[in-house]
Parts: C-alpha cells; structure tokens; sequence
C-alpha cells in the first residue's frame, strides 16, 4: 500500500512538474516557428502560459487595451532572484530617475532593458521573435542568458500594436495558398488599403511616444515612465531587398544627446556586428535612420535618460517568403532568426556593461537638475487660450514634466511670434516650465523655439516646438523662473441667477467649444454666432461667441434654460447669461451679424485613393475629439451625395482627379461644404468651376539653369536645395474671417510639401505667406523661394455652397491642436 502511495505521489508529481516545463514555442503553437504567422490571441496565451510556467522568473504584466479590445502586455523577465524583489528594483530605479538619491546600491541594483516589438502591423516578424526571447530567457535552458539575468531585468513587449498586426496577419493568412508564394508580384505579396501598419485609427505608433494620442501609446507610457530602463530598443522591419539595420544611428543627432549615450550605441553596434559577420549576414549603420525627431521608439528613451536605439530586418511585404533583387529567398524564419540574434546580443552587451550604464544613468538625472541642457533656463507660456494650455499642461504631465502656473516678475526672452528677445511680465495664470528638473533635456527637446539640426537627409519633421504647435503666445528665457501656483486661476460665471435672459454665451476657439455647440445642437437648441466683437453689460466678447436666444429656442421647448446650463456644466464651459439684446460696442443681438449655425452633417472620404494616414487624423479627430459620428464612405461614391444626409464632406490628403465630376458639382450648387486637404486640392486644379490656381516657380528671361551640385557620393539623399521635411510657417490670417476665431492674425502650421497656390481674384484669401512667415525647420533655398509668398488657406463659393482649400494639414498626427481650432471653424463656421 505505501508503495502504491508513494508510485501515485511521484506520477502526480512527474505530472506537475512536465506540465510546469516552459514550452516552446514550437511546442505550444503545433507548428515551427516562422512556417505560419501567428495570431495576436495565440501570442498572449504563450505568453501568460510561460509567465504561469515559469513564475519564478517572470511577470506578466497586462497594461491595458487597444481600440478593438485586444491586450497589451509585457512580461518581465530575470532571475529567480530579482524577480522576488521586483518591486524594490522598479522603486530603487525611480529614485535614481530623480536625481537625488544617493542610497541606492548600484553594484546590487540590475539594469533595465527593454524590448518593444511590431509597433507597426505589418513589420510582422517581430512579435514571432519575441515569444523566441520569451522562451530562451524564461526556460532556464540557456546557460549564458542565465548568467546574464543575474544583473539584468528584461522587459519585453511583444506586441505594441495588436490591431494593426492582426489586420496584417488575417489578410495574409487568408489569401496564402498550401505553399507560400515567393514571387513579389503574388497577392499576397500586395495589401489591400489601409494595409496593416497603422494601428485602428490608422495611425502609426511610432510617431506618438511623445504626443500620445492614441490609447496604446497612452497605456504604454504610463507603463514605461513607471520603468525607466536604461536601454530600449525597437524592433522594426524595412523594406525586404534591404539588409539588416541596427545602431549607432545616422545624423542628425539632436545635440542633447550625450557624449555616453552615442558611444554605447557604438559599443551595442559592435557586439551585434560580431554574431552577424559570424554568420555572413549583411548589415549596416549610420545611415537613414537619425535622433532628431522626438517621438520615436529610440529618441523618446534617449531623451529621457536610456539607450535608445532602433534595429530594422528587411521584410515589408515579404511574407513567409520571397524573392529579392538580388535574387535570394528571403524567408521568416531568416528574419526571426536576424532580430533573435540582435535581441540576444543587446541582452548580453547590456549585462556586460551593468555598472557602466547604471552609473551613467545615475549622472544623466543628477546633471538635469543642475545645467540646463540647452540655451533657455525657462520657458514662459502665456493663456492666450485657456483651453489649448490646458491640453498644454495635459501633454506634459503625461511626459512627466514639472511646471507650474503665476508670479509677479518680469523677465526678457525670447518671443516665438517676433522671433526677437523682448520683455515680458508673468502673470497669474502664465504656465512656467522650469528647466532644472529630471526631465530637463525632454522639456527642453519639446519646447526650444529652434532645433539645431546638422543634416538636411532627416527623416521626419525638423520642427515640433510646443508654443507654435498650440497657437500660444511665449517666451524662451536664460533666466530662471519658477511658478508660484500648481493650478491655474479660472473664473467660471454660471446663470442660474438670471431667471429669463435674452440669450446665453458661450467662448469659441477650441475642441472643447465645439463640443458645447455639438451637444447644444443635439438638443435642437439653435446657435448663432458673432462675425463681430461686442460689449455688453461692460464685457467684451471676440468674434466667434456662441448665443443661445432664449425666445427662439422657446418654441421648441420650455426647458431651453435648463439644457443650456446642464450642457455648461457636464463640459464643464464657462456660460454667461445676458438680459438685453441692446449692445455697447459692435451690432445689437437682432442684426444679420448672428448668423445661425447650420447643424453639420459630416462624411469623410476612404479608400485606395486616400492616405490611410491622413483619413485616420479626420476620423479620430471627429470621434474622439469632438464626439461625433461621421459617415464614411468610399471614394467612387463622392459623385452621389444627398445634401439631406450630408452637408459637409471632407476629402483627406489622397489623389482624387479621376473621380471629380458633375455630381459632387451638382451637391456644390445646392448648397454642400467640401474641404480639400493637402492633395485633394490637386484633383480639382483646371477642373470646371473651382478657382484654385498653382503658383509656379518663376523662371527669369533668359536665366539659365545652374548646373548641379550633386556628388555621386550622395546620390541616395535629398537635394537640400528643395528639401522641406518639416518646417513651421506662419500663416497671416483675415482676422475678420471665421477661419479666425481664436487663432487672431496668424496660425501656426507645419509645412511638410512646397506645394502653395496663387490667392483668389474672387473668394477669400484666408490664410497667406510672406518672405517672413518660416518660423523654425529645415528648407532648403529653392523651397524656401517658392514658399515666399502664396495662398495656404482659401474659401470660394460654389453657388450656394463653399470649397474650403487647406493646403497643409491643420490635423498632423492629432497632437497640433492650433490645427484643431482652425478645422473645427472649416466645419463648423458660416462664411
């Protein structure tokens, strides 16, 4: 009986601990590694199925959700040891992120690494590799990656854009045959729109670290700032005839980067060399891929402490295989094995250099809070949009940085608007970033009015600073202000003590005030709204305020007063009630100046003539921004509107000259609103009835062209001559024009193309350059001339409706909110 006992207690023993055994991926999927792609649903069961295999040795953390419900998660990999004090070493690694403390042990501290996989959909072999380095650090199995967890945690995220990714992997595993297709020109080879490398809104993750506009890149952020690591890398993918990419990276390199941090990337660049040119795989560096533009997965970390480097495997639209120029076969499992080998060797150079990156991590925070790491000690910016700083003061919470509000002094700096140092007071509400402080290079990075760059070859925008992308009044000062406030000062009048006033007003000048216009026209509450400034009751009010008459709205209903003032109080907007008509200064509330705004009935244009980026901007924007629900339809149905069911339609950047013809016309005539963005405005150039006219380059008489300047040597980089990645203009607006209201005399705009048009001889030239209006970014000097003078935003009648043309995009990756004030006017706004 005891040895029966004993036999039954070992099965069942031998049964735990074979159930308890790391699988491998292989083992777990039912299919090798690299043979099939893998759904999102299937890498989170691996993952959570090794983290309960294997609890001693990591934790599983699920941060959040994406748009369409799928997990974000990362699991945390090290020893037995270090996973027991996890919290103590995530704690004692904050503190160093202070730059104050001083009683952590380095020698007994790990260092952070961490791993970011497929933040772009279709760049699909990254997640496959990471349930590869799952499964080698996790099982025990590997002696040396063993060693290296000793003094080493490794985050890893396998995944930073589920959505895309399964839109990816379900259009190709829905179209491959019994045997992969190798040749380029096979479907499967060639994705439908909008293709899989955005994420559900279509856009592209890799642009949001800083912004963080969308929800993954939200959740992941709070994530990582409660982290810190000292090395992050982001694993992408490139096109499939390139080879292999990884660090140290190309200029420009922003110059706050450190000395240390460049020379690691060196030092990481020749570990991975060593296993590549054991193996005889192509690779290269410097090239392409630079530090500038600061919401990339490898400067975000850079400027905030880390190692932040980005490696690229060629594989877009490579598939399970394919055939390259060169005329190899280019398969999956090459390429897991390529980001396998890199993986695992930044695993081992960041073990191997544990006290080094501790302590120059330790020094990079205590530098911060004692030399400011650019020309400005502060930065001074004015509520000239109590909305727009509010979302200002959101941004930078979100990124940790410390500011604060008010004082009484006065100051000199520089002014963003006249690009000239003059004085300034502070006044109560005026936000004040301090720049000693731990995030010091990061403020720095988002707010100096100019970024030095060093190479016109840049691969993003050259301009982002923060007073000009929220349409704020600002100061760059060398002295140093702190503010005296952690809140701002508002006073919110509130009409509950007027029993019958004539009419209730509301501000205008920002997404938060469409919102109130938007909820008040749901209740079929009519709103009109001013052309013109006004005083009563010894208040000024700007043009663009929004009235609610109460005698007009009474005969649709009794409870006009109570709508009005729940509505002010669930936005949370200030309202003030007004008991006469009869006005101070401007035109009394019976005059034609008050025009009732029409209610917008809004579809936005999709499909394969349209740039997913660009509809994913409008799309967001309306939903999440404003709260509505457009209609979208497809681009062959633009010619068969119904101005009952749509009143406003808006065609996002794309090519859509072919499908301009008489039934959007016939929708114009009747009275529709149509905004052309970008491109779109060159599907109707020399089309019947739109006036918008190309300006053109002049060429003198008899000029004769210069002869080039170009270097064989440098046949693979932009002509700086006609370069314009990413530059900020000043756009002089008619500040009379409902284009206007809050933004004043001029918006700022990021111009991303040299296209500019000639300004109406009839129609209204809202919105123009001069030889003065480039604010901050690269142009090259052919770019430059042709952007001198020109027309960037323009409105011309239609019989009874309007063509709106935005020759820039007012929406850039929805963290340009001047851009949100001047489109929701395009939408909203009566002309």
């Amino acid at each position: 009986m005891k040895k029966s006992l004993t036999f039954c207690l070992f099965f069942i023993s031998s049964i735990l601990f074979v159930s308890a055994q790391v699988k491998s991926p292989d083992q777990f999927l039912g299919y090798e590694l690299g043979s099939h792609f893998t759904p999102h649903f299937k890498v989170a069961e691996y993952f959570r199925q090794t983290a309960l295999a294997s609890s001693k040795n990591v934790k599983l953390i699920e941060y959040g959700k994406t748009n369409e419900g799928r997990p974000l998660m990362v699991a945390v990999v090290s020893s037995a040891e270090n996973i027991a004090k996890l919290d103590q070493i995530r704690a004692n690694n904050l503190a160093l992120a202070t730059g104050t403390s001083n009683t952590v042990d380095l020698a007994a501290q790990p260092t952070i690494l961490w791993l970011s996989y497929n933040v772009h959909g279709n760049e699909a072999n990254s997640t496959e590799t990471s349930m590869k380095m799952l499964y080698t650090l996790a099982s025990g199995t590997n002696q040396q990656a063993n060693e290296w967890l000793k003094n080493t945690v490794v985050v890893i995220d396998p995944c930073l854009n589920p959505d895309g990714r399964d839109r990816y992997v379900n259009f190709f595993n829905s179209v491959v045959g019994k045997t992969p297709n190798s040749d380029p020109s096979s479907r499967e080879h060639i994705e439908p729109w909008p293709g899989g490398r955005p994420n559900h809104y279509y856009f592209d993750l890799n642009r949001d670290w800083a912004w963080q506009t969308q929800i993954e890149s939200q959740q992941r952020l709070a994530l990582y700032n409660q982290w810190m690591p000292q090395v992050h890398v982001d694993f992408h993918e490139q096109s499939y005839n390139e080879p292999y990419y990884f660090a140290p990276a190309a200029e420009p390199v922003h110059q706050d980067i450190t000395p240390w941090q460049k020379s690691f990337q060196v030092v990481v660049g020749k570990n991975n060399a060593k296993y590549f040119d054991a193996e005889g795989w192509g690779y290269f560096t410097k090239e392409r891929f630079d530090l500038l533009y600061p919401s990339y997965g490898d400067t975000y970390p850079l400027y905030n402490g880390s190692i932040g480097m980005t490696y690229e495997q060629g594989g877009i639209r490579a598939g399970l295989s394919v055939v390259t120029n060169d005329g190899d076969t280019l398969t999956l499992k090459d390429r897991i094995a390529h980001h396998f080998t890199t993986g695992m060797s930044t695993v081992e150079v960041t073990s191997l250099n544990h006290n080094k990156l501790l302590d120059e991590y330790k020094k990079y925070f205590q530098q911060e809070l004692t030399t400011a790491p650019g020309v400005y000690k502060s930065y001074v910016i004015k509520p000239t949009n109590l909305s727009r700083l509010k979302k200002l003061a959101e941004l930078l919470t979100k990124n940790k940085i410390e500011f604060a509000y008010g004082g009484d002094k006065t100051g000199r700096g520089y002014d963003y608007d006249t690009q000239k140092e003059d004085n300034f007071t502070v006044g109560r509400n005026d936000l004040i970033v301090n720049i000693f402080q731990p995030r010091a290079v990061l403020a720095n990075v988002l707010l100096e009015p100019q970024t030095f760059v060093t190479d016109s070859n840049t691969y993003d925008i050259t301009a982002w600073a923060l007073p000009y992308v929220y349409g704020l009044k600002a100061y760059a000062s060398k002295e140093s202000f702190k503010g005296k406030y952690s809140s701002l000062e508002e006073n919110k009048i509130a009409s509950t003590n007027v029993d019958k006033p004539l009419a209730w007003l509301f501000a205008w000048g920002s997404s938060e005030d469409a919102q109130v216009l938007i909820a008040l026209q749901k209740e079929n509450i009519k709103v009109r709204q001013a052309d013109q400034p006004f005083s009563v009751n010894g208040k000024d009010y700007p043009a663009g305020t929004l009235i609610v008459l109460r005698v007009e709205n009474e005969k649709i209903g009794k409870d006009v007063k109570n709508k009005v003032e729940r509505i002010a109080v669930a936005l949370d907007k200030p309202i003030q009630a007004v008991t006469s008509g009869f006005v101070e200064k401007g035109k009394d509330f019976g005059s034609n100046v008050y025009p009732l705004l029409v209610h917008p009935k809004i579809a936005i244009v999709s499909g394969n003539e349209v740039s997913s980026l660009a509809f994913g901007e409008v799309w967001f924007y309306l939903e999440h921004d404003l709260n509505l629900t457009p209609s979208i339809i497809n681009t062959r149905d633009i010619n068969n509107l119904d101005l009952s069911k749509i009143n406003t339609l808006i065609l996002p950047d794309g090519s859509y000259s072919a499908l301009i013809g008489d039934g959007l016309t016939a929708w114009l005539n009747k009275g529709g609103k149509l905004i052309l963005m970008e491109d779109a405005i060159e599907g109707v150039l020399e089309k019947k009835g739109f006036d918008i006219k190309k300006k053109e380059a002049i060429v003198k008489k008899d000029e004769k062209p210069e002869p080039s300047r170009l270097l064989f040597k440098d046949k693979d980089r932009d002509d700086y001559e006609t370069t314009i990645p990413g530059a900020i203009y000043k756009i002089n607006l008619d500040a009379t024009h409902p284009f206007s209201y809050g933004l004043g005399k001029w918006y700022y705009s990021l111009k991303t193309d040299r296209k500019i048009y000639e300004p109406f001889v009839k129609g209204w030239n809202v919105g123009l350059v001069n030889d003065k209006s480039l604010m901050a970014g690269v142009v090259g000097k052919k770019a430059r001339e042709e952007l001198k003078t020109g027309l960037l935003i323009g409105v011309q009648d239609f019989g009874r409706g309007q063509v709106i043309y935005l020759a820039n995009d007012p929406l850039f990756r929805n963290f340009w909110e001047g851009g949100k004030t001047l489109f929701g006017n395009a939408i909203f706004c009566s002309y």
